[in-house]
């Protein structure tokens, strides 16, 4: 076994970034990209992080299944997310690190458990640049059919890859654009719809709130349909937590994830609850079949001329802040597995802006595969992406559950004073969040429809575990019988 120069073996792990244990005050090493991210990044990125494609599109499944109590089902949901990121939140500021959630799952539950979410969380955004970039591919086909799909997702992927390498502060700013772009288009959406259903429209043709008792009254399938909802409804909050990975690049990270987390609460109650009780207002909620955005259909039925078309632009944007986003937080948790040892330590290479351009190459180069298999096999390459990671969300916030309890227990015997941001109603909202969490993953297992993503979720994690037992056992043999020079 080989000494490096600092002392310790040269196969193992770099831990000098992590603290010892709960006595250990030593601050963490500052992410390797530096401090360029601004506090006016990571507000917009705090308030439009998870207003993507699940909100625009994905709400209309929805609302169709629940009818109007499909308010509900966000709300539970957006209510477990609020909880999930401030346990995420007291964390961060007790003890920043670098490496976020999956650094937390290390010190409060061992190594197999920063391993396993660190690259379970890879993996799953790996998948979602290769998602975007395939359905941003689909939108611009349809309106320039000459051009393959394929090809324009090759693009949009290559342009935010661009952006990535160029430097942490060029992710900030483009983020910084995009999130203006969807922020502008719900508060708009917001003003429009409030007018509208108040009647302070043009015209006598508002429904005020008759279709929240009309077309079956608020549970049209029953209180069962609007909680089966809550399992699909509580991924489009997806990417919440990607700013505590992004604050370890602002100058003051605790502050940074304080002011995220409590703009949560806001996103949540604006953004998805004001938003979908308007669209509910306007739209019967059994009419909303078909691709088509809600949104769009809402924007129609108002008299908004090239709604459509509007409505388009702007998922085309959420898709590319989704796929700018995954990208930037995909390539710093790869480096984090390599400042373990638990990656190719090649793979944490920063270029000289600061950027771990070869995490994020791997992560663009895998979006490449993604879409040529897609050309190839589009029949099955798409499901499969979905599947193989519709799960791994809820594993992320349950293990974000367990180690808040674990470290609150111990910063509370020993280092209480550090405790300036706290978890309501510990320990019992966070016991109720993870059997909350739990409840969602026993729905998946019944549900046909999530069925299939929660299986397809246990074999990726299944494979994670092995990966980390074959690692530690290869490790073992290593230390306990190294090989004999030959004579």
């Amino acid at each position: 076994m080989t000494v490096s120069a600092s002392g310790r073996p040269a196969d193992a792990p770099d831990r000098s970034h992590v603290p010892d244990g709960p006595g250990d005050h030593r601050p963490a090493h500052p992410a390797p990209a530096g401090r360029a991210l601004k506090q006016r990044h990571l507000t917009l990125m705090a308030l439009g992080g998870a207003v993507g494609t699940g909100l625009f599109l994905g709400c209309a499944q929805t609302i169709h299944s629940a009818g109007p109590a499909a308010v509900f089902s966000y709300a539970l949901a957006g209510l477990l997310v609020i909880l999930v990121m401030r346990m995420l939140g007291e964390m961060v500021v007790t003890r920043p690190m670098s490496g976020s959630f999956a650094d937390y799952a290390r010190l409060a539950l061992g190594d197999w458990a920063g391993f396993t979410i660190g690259w379970l969380y890879w993996y799953a955004f790996v998948a979602i640049v290769a998602i975007e970039a395939i359905a941003g591919g689909r939108i611009v086909h349809d309106w320039l059919p000459a051009v393959p799909d394929w090809a324009v997702s090759v693009l949009l992927l290559t342009a935010m890859a661009v952006v990535n390498l160029c430097s942490a502060g060029s992710f900030g700013s483009v983020e910084f654009w995009l999130a203006i772009v969807k922020i502008g288009a719900i508060l708009g959406f917001l003003a429009l719809g409030a007018a509208y259903v108040c009647g302070f429209w043009p015209g006598d043709g508002s429904p005020h709130l008759s279709h929240f008792v009309d077309h079956g009254g608020l549970l049209p399938n029953g209180l069962g349909a609007a909680l089966a909802a809550t399992v699909v409804v509580i991924f489009a909050f997806g990417g919440t937590e990607i700013v505590t990975i992004a604050a370890a690049e602002s100058p003051d990270p605790g502050t940074a994830v304080t002011r995220a987390t409590r703009q949560v609460f806001w996103r949540v109650l604006l953004f998805f609850l004001g938003s979908i009780f308007l669209v509910v207002a306007i739209v019967p909620w059994d009419t909303l079949v078909g691709p088509e955005s809600p949104y769009a259909v809402a924007m129609t039925r108002m008299g908004i001329p090239f709604a459509g078309t509007v409505m388009t632009a702007v998922i085309l944007a959420a898709l590319l802040s989704v796929l700018n986003s995954t990208l930037y937080a995909s390539s710093r948790m790869l480096t984090t597995l390599c400042r373990h040892g638990e990656a190719p330590r090649g793979l944490a290479h920063t270029n000289r802006r600061g950027t771990p351009s070869r995490a994020i190459l791997l992560g663009t180069v895998m979006g490449y595969a993604s879409i040529g298999a897609q050309a190839l096999q589009p029949d099955r390459t798409f499901g499969f992406l979905l599947d193989s990671t519709g799960a791994v969300l809820i594993f992320l916030y349950i293990t974000i559950a367990v180690s808040q309890l674990r470290l609150r227990a111990r910063a509370e015997r020993t280092e209480p004073h550090r405790l300036t941001f706290r978890m309501w109603g510990y320990p019992y909202l966070t016991w109720l969040t993870i059997a909350a969490l739990l409840a969602i993953l026993l729905s998946m297992a019944l549900l046909p429809g999530t069925r299939p993503q929660l299986l397809m979720s246990l074999i990726s994690l299944g494979t994670v575990l092995t990966a980390y037992a074959a690692r530690r056992c290869t490790r073992h043999l290593r230390t306990h019988h190294p090989r004999q020079p030959s004579r």
